[in-house]
């Protein structure tokens, strides 16, 4: 931004997600190692900046695929469970060996659904990220592929950054994407499409926005997904920025406010915090999600009866409905209280 609108040089911490398309090589599904270690010395800056830093990043399934060497990606969830826990681990392995050029040490936090929908293991995530930060730890966050079920999953990082900022108390996220930022349409189909430079308020019209740019829920490149990260970041109180992350190394041009992009700004409202992590917004209750993976893993051990798999496929579809409510309900019920506001 030019304009100088923005001083991020004042964050103190700061959330930056990177999918695994963007530290993957495009033809051959092999790291990018030049992009990688591009990444790792930016976030080391930004620690030198005297920055909380969190990383979030994915490609573990991705690198696991490439390092047992299957030809396609896995569609079933065991054999991406099994790509998972080998690529994390080299993952991780090759995260620490370049974080330690720079002296500077990282660690390793895999989470699920569970972890947020569970007040115990909630304070104990919070606690842990606490304890990182003031050690001078970069977290690096990804999803627990290797024992998430499809019920407990996040489904997305863009989500998953999000929920990590509002965990930690970020005043910044930063969605490095394959897109510069937010257009009023498809790019890729509307070379009229204009850039949103600032986003002052997340409301249905921009929501629909996103959505109605590809005629799917996924929207624009997973716009639809960044929205509602947008969403839940701004309401908790943090900044956040899409860029575009085929250059790495405009990481340090957005701390400077010199980048092209959105920024979305920082709306917060304690009333949605406090409705994120009350215990009466638990998405269901616990023992249910507890049968959940239970009849998961009978499915897989020995199979299910005829009345479990109807048990199955009605708690998953309670499930689903109870998140879509919950959300619904939630950014609803903000809306009105901030248009009602001072």
């Amino acid at each position: 931004m030019s304009e100088k609108e923005f001083d991020f040089t004042k964050k103190k911490r700061v959330v930056v997600k990177i999918g695994s398309s963007s530290l993957n090589r495009g033809e051959t599904g092999n790291l990018n190692f030049t992009k990688l270690e591009h990444l790792v010395r930016e976030l080391c800056d930004m620690r030198n900046r005297g920055m909380d830093v969190c990383l979030v990043s994915s490609g573990a399934i991705a690198v696991g695929r490439q390092t047992i060497g299957l030809n396609e990606r896995p569609k079933d969830i065991s054999t991406k469970q099994a790509c998972a826990a080998v690529g994390q681990a080299r993952l991780m392995m090759t995260y620490q060996r370049m974080f330690a050029e720079y002296n500077q040490i990282a660690g390793q936090i895999l989470m699920t659904k569970n972890t947020m929908v569970n007040p115990v293991s909630r304070e104990n995530a919070q606690n842990t990220f606490e304890e990182l930060f003031r050690l001078g730890v970069i977290p690096i966050v990804n999803e627990n592929d290797t024992v998430s079920t499809y019920e407990m999953q996040f489904g997305d990082n863009d989500t998953l950054s999000a929920i990590v900022s509002s965990l930690v108390g970020a005043d910044l996220l930063i969605l490095l994407s394959d897109i510069d930022g937010l257009f009023t349409d498809d790019p890729h189909k509307n070379p009229d499409a204009k850039l949103i430079k600032v986003v002052d308020k997340i409301d249905t019209k921009l929501l629909g926005m996103a959505k109605g740019s590809t005629g799917s829920d996924v929207g624009t490149g997973g716009m639809a997904t960044k929205l509602t990260a947008a969403k839940i970041a701004t309401l908790s109180g943090a900044d956040m920025v899409i860029a575009n992350g085929v250059d790495v190394c405009i990481l340090h041009h957005i701390i400077d406010d010199d980048f092209t992009g959105t920024i979305f700004k920082a709306d917060k409202s304690e009333s949605f915090i406090s409705q994120i992590y009350n215990g009466d917004n638990r998405i269901m209750e616990q023992s249910k999600i507890d049968r959940i993976n239970e009849l998961y893993r009978k499915s897989k051990a020995e199979g299910l009866t005829e009345a479990e798999k109807k048990e199955q496929a009605l708690l998953r579809k309670q499930f689903v409905a109870d998140v879509k409510k919950n959300l619904t309900a939630q950014l609803n019920n903000i809306d009105i209280q901030n248009e009602d506001g001072p």
